[in-house]
C-alpha cells in the first residue's frame, strides 16, 4: 500500500511517514523492494520479449486504427524529471534544462508498452539513446523477430518491411521510418508526414496516460538514480498490467488530427531505406492506400 501510493501521488516519504507511522528508512526500503518485486513478477507476462504473431497483431490494430499498414509500433522517449545528484556534472541535465533519466519506448495502438529501456542520461537525445538499447540494437540489426516483408495491403507491388514510426529525430533504417523534413514538401510528401504522424502519437498518448495514472513521473524524484530506474520501471509495467485488466476501447483516430510541426533534420538516410520512405508515401496518395479525409489536412 505504501509503494503504489507513493507511485500514484509522488508523496515524499515524510509526508508517507506522518501517514503510515513508518520510519523514513523502513518507507524507503519498502519501496525499494516492492518495486523490484513488482517488475521481476509482472513483466515477464506483460511485457514480454514480441515473437512474430505479437508484431502482426500489432500492425493489424495499427491498420484499423490509424490506417497505416506494416507499423507494428510507435518509437519514442520521455524525459523523467530527477534532483540534481551530487557529483553528477551535466550527465543527467537536458535540452528542457532540467535533470532528468530517460525512458524509451515502443508503444502500440492499445496504449501498451510493448518495450522500454530505463536509464539513459538526461543530456543524450533520444536517437542515441534508442541506438545505444537493447531494443534500438535489434532493431537496426535486424535482431527482432519481425514478420517478413510482404506487398502493401491491396497491391502487388515488391514486398515492403515492417516498420516502426518515430520522429525527426530518430536516425532511419529498413524497419523504422521517420517523417520527411519539413521543407519543399510537395503532397505526396505531406501526406506521408501527416500519416506517420497519427500513428506516431500512440507513443505519445501512452506517456501521458503513464503519467496520468503514476503522478511520481510529475515530479522531481529524489532518489538515487538507480532507485529512479526501478520506480520507472514499476510505473511501466503496473500501466500495461492495468491497461489488460481495463482494455481501451479503441475507435480509428478522427479526421481532425493535424500533422505535427516538422523543423529538424536528421541523419542522412541510405538511398534503399529512402526509396522505401518513398514506396510508402507513394501508397498513401494511390487510389488503395488514400482515405478519403486526407487532403483537408496536409
Amino acid at each position: 500500500m505504501v509503494t503504489i501510493r507513493f507511485l500514484a501521488t509522488g508523496e515524499s516519504y515524510s509526508s508517507l511517514h506522518y501517514q503510515f507511522r513508518l520510519g523514513i528508512s523502513t518507507i524507503s526500503l519498502i519501496v525499494r523492494d516492492t518495486c523490484n518485486a513488482i517488475w521481476a513478477e509482472l513483466h515477464k507476462e506483460f511485457i514480454p520479449q514480441p515473437n512474430r504473431q505479437k508484431w502482426l497483431d500489432i500492425e493489424e490494430k495499427f491498420r484499423e486504427v490509424c490506417q497505416f499498414p506494416h507499423c507494428i509500433g510507435a518509437v519514442d522517449g520521455k524525459h523523467v524529471r530527477i534532483l540534481k545528484l551530487q557529483r553528477s556534472g551535466s550527465e543527467f541535465y537536458n535540452y528542457k534544462k532540467y535533470f532528468s533519466i530517460v525512458l524509451m519506448a515502443i508503444a502500440d495502438v492499445q496504449y501498451r508498452f510493448v518495450a522500454v529501456d530505463v536509464g539513459a542520461y538526461g543530456r543524450t537525445n533520444d536517437s542515441i539513446v534508442f541506438k545505444n538499447s537493447f531494443m534500438g540494437r535489434s532493431v537496426y540489426n535486424q535482431n527482432f523477430d519481425f514478420p517478413s516483408p510482404e506487398p502493401l495491403p491491396g497491391t502487388d507491388a515488391p514486398p515492403l518491411p515492417y516498420i516502426l514510426v518515430a520522429d525527426e529525430a530518430f536516425k532511419m533504417s529498413g524497419n523504422l521510418l521517420k517523417p520527411y523534413a519539413s521543407r519543399g514538401l510537395d503532397i505526396t510528401k505531406r501526406t506521408f508526414n501527416y500519416r506517420l504522424t497519427r500513428a506516431r502519437r500512440m507513443v505519445e498518448c501512452t506517456f501521458g496516460l503513464l503519467v496520468a495514472k503514476w503522478r511520481i513521473l510529475t515530479t522531481s524524484i529524489n532518489l538515487k538514480v538507480e532507485m529512479v530506474d526501478e520506480v520507472v520501471k514499476a510505473a511501466v509495467v503496473l500501466h500495461n498490467f492495468l491497461r489488460s485488466k481495463e482494455p481501451v476501447i479503441m475507435e480509428p483516430i478522427p479526421e481532425d488530427s493535424r500533422m505535427a510541426s516538422i523543423t529538424t533534420f536528421g541523419p542522412r538516410s541510405s538511398v534503399a531505406v529512402a526509396s522505401m520512405q518513398d514506396s510508402f508515401a507513394n501508397y498513401f496518395r494511390s487510389d488503395t492506400g488514400r482515405v478519403d479525409w486526407q487532403d483537408h489536412y496536409v
